[in-house]
């Protein structure tokens, strides 16, 4: 390989290494903002596994779940289910869980960070105890 062509090489690796760096950036600030939207801390963002568990428990899901992303298969569909609950917790609807979080993640994490989105509850925990269909049934 000669000089030109190495520093071709050079020069697109730098970029490509430049656009990587801005777009985990960007998945990392939208992260810590939807963190700190639902009343978690930010800084799990950061954090590998943790930021996953944390995430879990703003959805409402048990931290158990951690375990099924290590599961080949399994983690598309808890993946999956993850960007669909997110959604709901944001009272977002289920296709913008499923294009929006989970096929465009990062842009979807920034319309939720940035966006006029709220946090309105964990939407895996279920209706609240004495709410019409709160898990009370009428024959209890």
């Amino acid at each position: 390989m000669d000089d030109s062509a190495a520093a071709g090489f050079a020069a697109m690796m730098f970029v490509y290494m430049l656009i990587w760096l801005v777009v985990a950036v960007l998945a990392i600030v939208a992260t810590w903002k939807v963190f700190d939207k639902a009343g978690q801390p930010g800084w799990a963002a950061i954090i590998p596994f943790y930021n996953i568990y944390i995430m879990l428990r703003v959805i409402g899901r048990p931290g158990w779940w951690l375990i099924l992303y290590f599961i080949p298969f399994a983690n598309i569909v808890v993946s999956l289910i993850v960007a669909m609950d997110l959604a709901k917790s944001f009272a977002k609807s289920t296709v913008f869980g499923v294009v929006g979080l989970w096929l465009f993640s990062i842009i979807g994490m920034l319309m939720l960070a940035f966006g006029d989105a709220t946090y309105v509850g964990p939407a895996a925990a279920g209706p609240p105890t004495g709410a019409p269909g709160g898990g009370q049934t009428a024959y209890a």
